[in-house]
């Protein structure tokens, strides 16, 4: 489907799982969020979700590296990103972040900006603020008590409307079961990296085109966070007034309005 293929990348001894797709020539870049799931054999079904962007593109998608250590930044995930376009020989790129994914992507932009044509940063923020820290804080307490059910279920309520809640809550139950120990351990080093996030003194170094996009009613980044990123970095923006964390996933519209940007 769409030319999809999962692939591994090493970087250094550093492995990092990645996928592609789409049939066109410009390459882009789609970097997701905060996750328990690996990318590593999903290039079938993220190219589904993804095809919006399969015409005019040829889509690469990055996980973290494979085994992540205690200490592992967000600086060091956008080092390694570049370090991988490099390799791939992509020259420059467009960049989609989505939560986690536009923090990755704020400093890819800032640290590497001959690499970054366009950026679209997703429901995310400059630097962790009090709702972050004590909504992914709480998370992380969660998976150190090995909590999946309540991780879970605590996840879902914050990133998700109430009328999807409503739609998928059984899924709380499956996914929680499915969920291994080492998931956890990954998720616990991942999530504490967006404690330490900061990059709000360094909006300004970022010379590509900007689009931000997010949801009014964030319960993860906080409800402000997109419309304060977007006055910081004086670009266009788009808040759906009445979606939070999920819009990437509940809006209709979500992808469309970034391709759009991007072919603009």
């Amino acid at each position: 489907m769409y030319k999809a293929k999962n692939k591994t990348l090493i970087l250094n001894s550093i492995q990092m799982d990645y996928l592609t797709f789409g049939k066109g020539s410009r390459p882009l870049i789609l970097i997701l969020g905060l996750s328990t799931q690996r990318l590593k054999g999903r290039a079938f079904s993220m190219s589904y979700a993804y095809r919006i962007f399969a015409k005019d593109y040829k889509v690469y998608m990055f996980d973290r590296r494979a085994q992540a250590e205690t200490g592992y930044s967000i600086a060091d995930m956008a080092d390694e990103l570049a370090e991988a376009i490099k390799k791939l020989q992509l020259k420059t790129v467009d960049v989609v972040g989505v939560s986690q994914g536009g923090m990755i992507a704020q400093l890819l932009a800032i640290r590497y900006p001959e690499l970054v044509h366009k950026l679209v940063l997703g429901v995310t923020l400059p630097k962790a603020n009090d709702t972050a820290l004590s909504t992914i804080g709480n998370w992380i307490k969660l998976a150190k008590a090995n909590d999946r059910e309540q991780l879970i279920l605590d996840a879902m309520n914050k990133v998700f409307s109430e009328p999807w809640l409503r739609r998928y809550r059984w899924l709380i139950f499956l996914w929680s079961k499915l969920m291994k120990p080492k998931e956890l351990d990954r998720f616990i080093i991942l999530a504490d990296s967006i404690l330490h996030f900061d990059a709000s003194d360094k909006l300004k170094e970022i010379a590509c085109p900007v689009f931000v996009i997010g949801g009014a009613q964030d319960k993860v980044v906080g409800a402000q966070s997109s419309a304060e990123l977007a006055q910081a970095l004086d670009c266009s923006s788009y808040i759906y007034p009445h979606l939070g964390h999920s819009a990437y996933v509940e809006a209709k519209d979500f992808n469309q309005r970034i391709l759009t940007f991007l072919q603009s």
